[in-house]
């Protein structure tokens, strides 16, 4: 479900939105390894194969990075998105292998208006992202600030 513009007051706790899907290759998954998380499991083919994961799996910063895409692409931009807080968890559940399409949804949890700043709210979400065998891979559970709709 996408809506053209997205307002604090559109958020509905327990509403899940489906903000699409990407699949990822290994070329991918070696080139962002190689810049922010080198590890040989995400780098060495050959000690990769050796690991506890038998082969190239992405790392979970890009797994985050991936999902954080899809939100964006699917939702905050086309919203009154004002930036995040933080995150409150990041749970990477299952590896994310090449070839996998993962698929992202976004739950809210939780709405707050804000006492001080009458022009915005708080939402709380939990993002999922599965993949083509409908596992769950990775969630992020955090909060983000949204502009209230203005006065018509």
């Amino acid at each position: 479900m996408k809506k053209a513009n997205w307002y604090f007051e559109d958020f509905v706790p327990g509403e899940e939105i489906s903000l699409g899907s990407r699949s990822v290759s290994e070329t991918e998954i070696i080139a962002f390894a190689e810049q922010f998380d080198p590890q040989p499991f995400h780098v060495d083919r050959v000690a990769a194969t050796a690991s506890i994961f038998g082969g190239v799996i992405a790392s979970g910063w890009h797994t985050c990075s991936m999902m954080m895409r899809l939100v964006v692409d699917s939702l905050m931009s086309e919203s009154s998105s004002m930036g995040s807080p933080g995150l409150d968890g990041v749970r990477w559940l299952l590896p994310v292998r090449a070839g996998d399409t993962l698929s992202v949804s976004y739950l809210t949890t939780k709405v707050k208006a804000s006492a001080s700043r009458p022009d915005r709210g708080v939402v709380w979400s939990k993002w999922t992202a599965t993949n083509q065998r409908g596992e769950v891979v990775c969630t992020i559970e955090g909060m983000g600030m949204f502009g209230r709709r203005p006065d018509a």
